[in-house]
């Protein structure tokens, strides 16, 4: 944890130190927030290309002090070509998970840039993009050392990864993965970050790159066109919201799970849990995370679609029926498995209090593994949220836009602090936001030690991280959770950080050992 005691100062958090170190150089250079956000995210895009990169999604929330926070949505539709006969044609009974099948919707990552830096430019933000893409160019073009995480993500999908168009000769050596360590070169991805510093990021949409990518993800098999970049647009909306005693949380609205996320602290605080981290903790937030989710999987599609507005799930009376469900003494069913995608998520507050909570994502590790190599651009496989059952309502149609796990949170508190927040890995990212916020904010642990303790997630069961009290453990199994041990730092609880900023201007922030970041500040 980095604890800055003054005004003025600014700090950064992700899950990759170089791109911390990019974020704070822009601060100290007198950047905003937003400015330093996106130079974070364009070199996580270089440092983390298995996680994330222009290919892919993104989702903001920005909070000014004084103002209501925004939220940008930078998800990308389905193309006018993706529909149930095209996946009939070529035999398929669901969406496919790697190949240009896969690559069906249009990345919104780099549109959701240009949002957050039209918010930038009112309050004063000046650094152009050759400045904010710099270190992202100059890692692209040298070198980066490949992370222990990508290498792993690499092995561990190889054979579905190096058989799409133009992936191995960007991501592999000698067609096999790297190793942890290993150089790696993104030549191509360095040109088009200074393609789009000199033409403006609209250039991957409606411009020379957005040419260039319709080319190749045309002649790879994509459904994906010209016309389908030129009509996206990313969008501002108004988060959701949820009051609790501690203060006002903010999430991000359907397609998002953000409801999800909310929902679980919601129920958590009318369970009356009082100790931290013992048995009672886990398994009350454990029934609230099936709570929530049943009605996240029940309901949350795009906004136009649902028969129920996301905000009557926070309302009081509905919160008090659900809660009223959880058994203190025994765990319900958990009949599913746990869904998984990749992500990155990021924090920044500058010396201005103002904050930003940030998620980008490839959804599985490297996306679709289909890679536009002229661009050096690998696109993501979101499209796998849809269903190829026309009865569901997740059925696949032409420019729609699937459900999405990327869900960044915020919370301004009732004693003056705003806190930006988040994590990764899917259904693992509202549960580890709930053990994150309860730990810090109800309970008083320590921010460093909220992100860094043991654990758990619902998988294929209860999965506990080992470092868990063996009486704990024992206590829930006999609740009837069915309990998994996982490894002591286990990727697959996701990727957390967080930063809270006290009235006086004091920085806290946190980056989580199970990824490769740290926190920067001044």
């Amino acid at each position: 944890m980095l604890d800055t005691p003054m005004a003025r100062r600014g700090m950064v958090t992700s899950p990759h130190h170089l791109a911390s170190q990019a974020g704070l150089a822009v601060l100290r250079e007198g950047g905003n927030a937003i400015e330093a956000a996106v130079a974070v995210a364009a070199t996580l895009a270089v440092v983390a290309p298995h996680r994330c990169g222009l290919g892919g999604d993104g989702f903001w929330l920005i909070a000014e002090p004084g103002k209501p926070p925004v939220s940008i949505d930078g998800s990308g539709a389905s193309a006018a070509k993706a529909d149930l006969a095209l996946y009939r044609e070529h035999g398929l009974a669901a969406m496919p998970q790697r190949g240009p099948l896969a690559a069906a919707t249009v990345a919104g990552v780099v549109s959701s840039w240009q949002l957050a830096l039209d918010i930038s430019g009112q309050w004063g933000g000046t650094l152009p993009l050759s400045r904010l893409f710099a270190d992202a160019v100059d890692l692209a073009r040298d070198g980066v050392a490949v992370s222990g995480h990508q290498a792993t993500a690499t092995a561990a999908s190889l054979t579905a990864l190096k058989a799409q168009p133009g992936f191995a000769e960007t991501f592999l050596s000698r067609r096999k993965a790297p190793a942890p360590g290993a150089r790696q070169c993104l030549p191509a991805l360095a040109a088009t970050f200074e393609r789009l510093a000199a033409a403006g990021l609209d250039d991957f949409y409606r411009g020379e790159v957005g040419r260039t990518l319709a080319a190749g993800l045309q002649a790879a098999g994509s459904p994906l066109r010209a016309d389908d970049l030129a009509r996206h647009r990313g969008m501002r909306r108004r988060p959701l919201s949820l009051g609790l005693a501690a203060g006002t949380l903010y999430n991000t609205a359907p397609p998002t799970q953000g409801l999800a996320s909310l929902v679980i602290l919601g129920l958590f605080q009318r369970l009356g849990v009082t100790e931290c981290g013992g048995a009672t903790h886990i398994h009350a937030l454990a029934e609230a995370t099936k709570l929530a989710f049943r009605v996240r999987d029940g309901h949350i599609t795009e906004p136009a679609r649902m028969s129920v507005h996301a905000t009557t799930y926070l309302s009081d009376h509905v919160l008090d029926r659900i809660a009223a469900e959880v058994d203190m003494g025994r765990a319900a069913a958990w009949p599913q498995a746990s869904a998984e995608d990749d992500a990155v998520w990021l924090g920044v507050v500058d010396g201005h209090g103002r904050a930003v909570s940030v998620i980008q994502s490839l959804c599985h590790a490297f996306g679709s593994g289909v890679t536009l190599a002229e661009a050096g651009v690998v696109w993501h496989n979101r499209a796998t949220g849809f269903s190829l059952d026309p009865t569901l309502r997740a059925a696949l149609e032409p420019r729609r836009r699937p459900y999405h796990t990327l869900s960044p949170a915020l919370a301004r508190l009732k004693d003056g602090r705003v806190m930006v927040y988040g994590g990764t890995g899917g259904d693992a990212q509202p549960q580890a936001q709930a053990q994150v916020f309860s730990r810090h904010v109800m309970f008083g642990e320590a921010l460093q030690a909220a992100v860094t303790a043991p654990r758990w997630r619902l998988g294929r069961g209860l999965e506990l991280e080992a470092r868990f009290d063996p009486e704990v453990v024992d206590a829930l199994r006999r609740a009837g959770h069915a309990v998994e041990m996982v490894g002591s730092y286990d990727s697959r609880m996701g990727h957390a950080g967080a930063i809270c900023r006290h009235p006086d201007g004091r920085l806290d922030g946190a980056a989580d050992p199970r990824a490769d970041g740290c926190v920067a500040a001044y």
